[in-house]
Formats: structure tokens, C-alpha cells, sequence
């Protein structure tokens, strides 16, 4: 499946829907008035490093750049982190070099080991090619890697911001949820998505266009994820994302509100960049 499937013909075929009655023509106008096309992705990077293991922000560039996508979700981004990712800006570098807007929601926000340096952080971030006009980093449940004996406790790293798209306003969210084969965790972060995601709906009028990205941790089916999908379509891209080398599960995820988002298509690239491979979805948002 191609990667650039965002065509005029996409939105004459939205403006169809609900529209038999009217001209052709009439219809494509209406289609085109009412739908707004974004591409978006999803892509843990690994801390730069590829599936080899081998730091390399040059190849994940390339493959980021390939994607072609307004809005991208990154996981395991480090910032000043450490000697894996050269004690690089992996976010601010990426924003740079692909020429978007980036925000970056640290899930750990550590001091420094020598004075005066940068603290060391890790976390999510979001890359737009639209104007970001606000942005929080929210907390949900976590067990903290970086502590002994972690309880699931309150913690930063669930990052939202809102994108301005041909003048529609747009709440995209990325998260991580937690790796370990208890689902409780992840049973905790999900109550706290819903809660975050549903307090944002409450506070604007109209329906609001959410946009969840993320690495979950689980495959579709898993109880843990079950209550996501009573508010949000999942995006099925049609394959694995993880390991990148001969991907056997899909933890990787583009999902979206369902009555105000429209998935068009969605696709797993096939790349090496990290070790887990990138989700991209073709939406319309709706008017």
C-alpha cells in the first residue's frame, strides 16, 4: 500500500458519504467543505538506535522523512539523556532537521551528573507540521524504572497538544504505556487516557478531534485495552509492528475519536530504523 494516498479524490469519496441525492459535483464541493486531510504516524525510536542496536538519528530522519506525515508521536525520546544517545536533543534535533513544530513531554526529568549541564530527560514528543497552539503533559499511573522497590504512582509523560489544521483545532496525544506482562499497570494508565481524553470533550462545545498515538505495550484484543475502543477507532494498519525484524505483534498504535475523525488508510513501513516499526494513517477530520 502506498504512503501518499492523501488525493483529491479522497475527499470527493467523503463527500459521497450521505450525499447520493446531490450532483456530482455538489457532492465533491460538500466532500471537500467538510473533510480535512491529516496524515499521522506513530513511531518508537529506540532512543535513536536502530534494530542493530547502533545509535543512528541520521537513518531515523530518513525513515521519518519518508512517511511524509503532518503529525508524528515518538516514543523512548531522549533529551540530554545519556552517553547511548551522545547526551543529545533527540526531539528539538528531529524538529529541526524535518522542519516541524515539536513538543516534548518528559516521563523523567532527572538531575544532571556534572553542574551546570542540561538535565537528563526521557520521554514522548510530538512533531507537527501545523502551528502547535498549547501543550500539557499530563500525569497518569506509572511504575517508575528509576526508583527501587516502584509503586504504580501519578507521573508525567503523557503529552497532548492542540494543532491548528486549516483552521480546525486538533488534540493529539502520545503516550507509553508500561512494558511489564501485568496488565494492571496498563489497566490503570487506560482509566487515566479515558479520564484526560473525556475532560477535554467536556470543555469545548462541539465535538472534539482526538488523536491517540502511541506504543501500548498490548496487542488490539487485550483486556487492558478493551475500554479505549468504546470512544476510539483503532486504526488497523493490517500488520505487526514489533520486533522491526520480523515483526510478530502489533503494540504500535494510530487511534482516533469516532465521531468527529475518520480513518482513511493505515500502513506499517517496513524499516530497520528502530526496533519497533512506524504506524501511518491517512484521516479525514471532520467539520
Amino acid at each position: 500500500m502506498s504512503l501518499r494516498r492523501r488525493t483529491v479524490e479522497v475527499l470527493v469519496a467523503a463527500g459521497l458519504l450521505g450525499t447520493a441525492l446531490a450532483p456530482p459535483a455538489a457532492a465533491a464541493r460538500e466532500g471537500q467543505a467538510r473533510a480535512v486531510p491529516l496524515r499521522v504516524a506513530t513511531y518508537n525510536i529506540h532512543a535513536g538506535a536502530g534494530m542493530d542496536n547502533v545509535f543512528d538519528l541520521d537513518r531515523q530522519t530518513a525513515e521519518l522523512r519518508s512517511l511524509d506525515a503532518d503529525v508524528i508521536g515518538l516514543q523512548e525520546v531522549d533529551v540530554h539523556w545519556g552517553t547511548r544517545s551522545q547526551w543529545r536533543d533527540l526531539a528539538s534535533e528531529l524538529a529541526e532537521r524535518l522542519g516541524m513544530q515539536v513538543s516534548f513531554a518528559p516521563v523523567y526529568s532527572l538531575d544532571p551528573e556534572t553542574p551546570g549541564a542540561p538535565r537528563r530527560e526521557f520521554g514522548v514528543a510530538v512533531l507537527s507540521r501545523y502551528r502547535i497552539v498549547s501543550a500539557e503533559n499530563h500525569e497518569i499511573t506509572r511504575l517508575s524504572t528509576q526508583v527501587p522497590n516502584p509503586v504504580p504512582a501519578p507521573a508525567p509523560g503523557f503529552g497532548e497538544v492542540v494543532v491548528r489544521v486549516k483552521e480546525l483545532p486538533v488534540h493529539v496525544y502520545v503516550t507509553h504505556l508500561d512494558y511489564r506482562a501485568d496488565p494492571s499497570v496498563r489497566s490503570a494508565q487506560v482509566a487515566d487516557t479515558r479520564r484526560i481524553m473525556a475532560e477535554d470533550q467536556t470543555s469545548e462545545r462541539s465535538p472534539v478531534r482526538q488523536i491517540l498515538l502511541g506504543d501500548f505495550n498490548a496487542a488490539p484484543a487485550a483486556p487492558e485495552l478493551a475500554p479505549l475502543w468504546q470512544e476510539l477507532t483503532d486504526a488497523d494498519p493490517g500488520g505487526p509492528t514489533y520486533p522491526a525484524q520480523d515483526p510478530v505483534q502489533r503494540i504500535d498504535y494510530v487511534a482516533v475519536s469516532k465521531d468527529s475523525v475518520r480513518v482513511r488508510d493505515a500502513a506499517v513501513a517496513e524499516t530497520l530504523a528502530s526496533d519497533h516499526r512506524p504506524v501511518v494513517a491517512d484521516l479525514l477530520l471532520r467539520r
